[in-house]
């Protein structure tokens, strides 16, 4: 449901326009209409302090040494520090650990190709050349070496792994050819890049331990940024601002929830400035709040992710809580999933982390999964409508078999599909008599009364409850009147032929459209089946391994084939189970339902730390 909001036009000196921004944050109430970019220099600086110290507050919160092997040294290393500037230092101390992680994995590499070369003396090395004799490298294959070399120049092998030789020569010769192709000198030897990594150690450890340190003024960063955002929302809804009488005077626009208008007013009363409070219309653009029960609120991620409501159109929110659960359900199909599902959500909740909040998602997500997997009759990849331990009245909730040559489950998600669209098109019809009254709503009304009135008149024909001559005639009167506003009435104002065109070409592409739209629900029940016989196959494989002869491993194996095989499924079934429904409630219901989607949300002017909703 959104919340019905009261427009306040604020007029006041602009002396007193920072003073009444800062009580307008105390408050806490009042969304400011302004603008959403950098405006000038000193708003794009805020901007980059927010992003910057967020980023901050960002790594320092992912940065974890449990695990290092060198933990107690790099904790000996966070000393107690003063730091300036908290938001640079942490840059740069994460630059420079991304430096040395860099530089070490180079120095391990140069330390796996120097290996070979095992250690010598550079001197030595020097000295040679300081008497004219050059020193050649070579690295070459086993196959390709041959001893005999050894004739031509001289010689010293190194080293040989048994696939490589790695040999040296020596000649006053600068100009000397040898049957294999020299490689690079090695930068230095065995030694000198095992101390060049330790050094490097020894800086990373120094580096994680300034970062360790860091992190103990997480919860200061954490201030640091909400006090910037503060001060830059406060600077955008100042920027926002209009002014006029020779700049003597500074206006504002601001929104609030109506019910919070007898608290608000005698506050704005005693304020230095003259306001006007009205209600909010469509045409102000006022930012929407939504409001609901426990249940719906978990839902409004998922209303979020498409767009919040315009002021004047209704809130999904509620359906999609009720149908995203269903066809979540019925997309997972198995009731030991679900279990497993609500398990999860249980030990989430008395989790004290992020999954926390996600908990009764889970749950419920989960308990709506074992429901439906009773009434799909599936646990775990089994049948249970065939088995005999499961009492004769809860096989009665199953729905199995055929009807009319159909497969009953398919139907029965076809079924649902028509009911979710039938909701959509009332919907649409509800809010466009609201929007454009009667007379301007004819022809939704008539497609509504045609498509609904059909399948309710249909469902109660093949049910027995009316008969077949008093439908023919339900029928004809539904076709008239739905005829009347599709084809004629859609237009009170337009020429009746302009009309008629019009009712063909919305006939044509309702009728095209609604028949893949109902098509469309039938992914409930392909997805449903294919988890099942996916779960199913994989009790059959690990059943299958029980007749090996060795004791213990048909049984290890088909534990391990069973359990493996059902977490795969169970995710592959979750990342379904979720995509499908929300395809189905954002295309088409929402498409059929004529959602925009295209509110802003509430967003008031706060000091904070305080919470819009």
């Amino acid at each position: 449901m959104i919340e019905k909001m009261t427009k306040y036009s604020f007029v006041l000196l602009s002396g007193k326009a920072e003073d009444f921004l800062t009580r307008l944050e105390s408050l806490g109430l009042v969304d400011v209409t302004r603008s959403t970019k950098p405006v000038d220099e000193k708003s794009s600086e805020l901007f980059t302090s927010v992003g910057e110290i967020r980023k901050a507050v960002g790594k320092l919160s992912q940065a974890d040494w449990s695990k290092d092997p060198d933990l107690e040294r790099i904790e000996a290393a966070a000393c107690d520090r003063e730091f300036k500037d908290l938001p640079g230092s942490v840059s740069k101390a994460f630059a420079r650990l991304e430096t040395l992680m860099s530089e070490m994995a180079a120095a391990r590499k140069a330390c796996e190709a120097v290996r070979p070369w095992g250690r010598f003396d550079r001197q030595a090395l020097d000295s040679l050349s300081a008497e004219g004799l050059k020193v050649r490298w070579y690295n070459v294959s086993k196959k390709k070496y041959d001893p005999s070399w050894a004739a031509l120049q001289p010689l010293v092998e190194v080293s040989d792994n048994g696939s490589r030789v790695w040999f040296v020569t020596v000649s006053d010769d600068p100009e000397y050819s040898f049957p294999a192709e020299e490689c690079p000198a090695p930068e230095g030897d065995l030694d000198f890049m095992q101390r060049k990594i330790e050094s490097l150690r020894e800086e990373t450890i120094a580096c994680k331990g300034e970062i360790l340190a860091l992190k103990k003024h997480l919860p200061e960063l954490e201030e640091m940024a909400a006090a910037e955002e503060a001060r830059l929302q406060r600077y955008l809804a100042e920027a926002g601002s209009g002014k006029a009488a020779e700049n003597l005077v500074t206006t504002f626009v601001g929104f609030a929830p109506s019910d919070k208008d007898s608290y608000l007013c005698p506050e704005f009363d005693g304020m230095d400035v003259v306001y006007i409070k009205e209600d909010a219309t469509k045409e102000d653009n006022p930012p929407i709040k939504m409001k609901g029960n426990w249940f719906t609120r978990l839902f409004s991620v998922l209303t979020d992710m498409y767009g919040r409501p315009v002021y004047d159109e209704f809130d999904p929110t509620p359906y999609i809580s009720i149908f995203f659960t269903l066809f979540f359900a019925m997309c997972m199909g198995d009731a030991g999933y679900g279990l497993v599902l609500l398990l999860l959500g249980v030990l989430a909740s008395r989790s004290k982390g992020s999954l926390a909040k996600f908990a009764p998602l889970v749950t419920i997500l989960g308990g709506a999964t074992f429901v439906m997997g009773i009434i799909f009759h599936m646990f775990f990849g089994i049948d249970i409508s065939q088995v005999s331990w499961v009492p004769s009245w809860l096989k009665k909730c199953m729905i199995t078999g055929t009807v009319m040559g159909y497969d009953a489950q398919m139907l029965f998600s076809i079924g649902i599909g028509v009911l979710h669209l039938c909701v959509a098109f009332i919907l649409k019809a509800v809010y466009s008599v609201k929007r454009n009254g009667w007379g301007g709503s004819l022809a939704t009304l008539g497609w509504t009364l045609l498509i609904v009135g059909g399948v309710l008149v249909g469902g109660f024909a093949l049910l027995g409850v009316i008969g077949s001559s008093l439908t023919k005639w339900i029928i004809i009167v539904i076709g008239i009147l739905s005829a009347l506003g599709i084809f004629f009435l859609n237009d009170l104002h337009r020429n009746p032929l302009a009309n008629f065109g019009l009712g063909l070409y919305d006939t044509y592409n309702t009728a095209t459209g609604l028949l893949g739209d109902v098509l469309s629900y039938l992914r409930l029940y392909a997805l449903g089946l294919a988890g099942g016989m996916l779960g199913s196959a994989f009790n059959s494989l690990g059943t299958s391994c029980l007749g090996i002869s060795i004791p213990g491993v048909g049984i290890a194996c088909c534990l391990l084939i069973v359990v493996f095989g059902h977490v795969l499924n169970l995710a592959m079934c979750c990342l379904g189970a979720f995509v499908h429904p929300l395809r189905l409630n954002f295309l088409e219901f929402f498409k059929n339902s004529g959602y925009e989607g295209s509110g802003r949300a509430y967003s008031p002017l706060t000091t904070g730390s305080q919470e819009s909703e």
